[in-house]
């Protein structure tokens, strides 16, 4: 499934929709080049999490936790885990555990990944306009970028 956004307004309301179909345990992977809008589309899954806290991306903490919404939000910024070991990190932990995970940068831990998961990859078309791909790996994720698709 692919989606054309205009602006971060509509990356967000995407991102919020998306939410209603994922549930605990959930892993989705985000690519996208520096600026692309990963931590905007993450802000609106938080946004539809029913998630109050502002979304920073966690470039620098690798792991945000947000636990207030109906379903705790992990989100993870693998850029940087070239330093650490991810097992240190307590990566493995999160994924596929009470909450979901949204993991940018996802290429620096394959060997941590499920064999199901959902991919976003966001690339920009221009200054404001998005390209979003959605690229299910396994059954139940299927089911949401059908979801999705049906919901657009």
């Amino acid at each position: 499934m692919k989606k054309i956004v205009n602006n971060a307004e509509e990356t967000i309301n995407f991102g919020s929709k998306l939410a209603t179909s994922l549930q605990a345990g959930d892993v989705v992977l985000l690519d996208g080049e520096l600026g692309a809008g990963k931590t905007t589309l993450t802000k609106g899954i938080a946004e539809g999490l029913e998630i109050n806290k502002n979304v920073k991306s966690p470039t620098f903490t690798l792991v945000r936790e947000y636990l207030d919404g109906r379903i705790p939000l992990y989100h993870m910024d693998m850029y940087r885990l070239e330093f650490s070991d991810p097992f240190e990190v307590g990566i493995d932990e999160y994924i596929g555990g009470d909450g979901i995970s949204v993991i940018e940068w996802s290429e620096f831990i394959l060997d941590l990944l499920p064999d199901q998961y959902l991919k976003i990859e966001i690339n920009k078309i221009s200054d404001n306009s998005r390209s979003i791909e959605l690229t299910a790996t396994g059954a139940h994720y299927e089911d949401i970028v059908k979801e999705v698709s049906k919901n657009e």
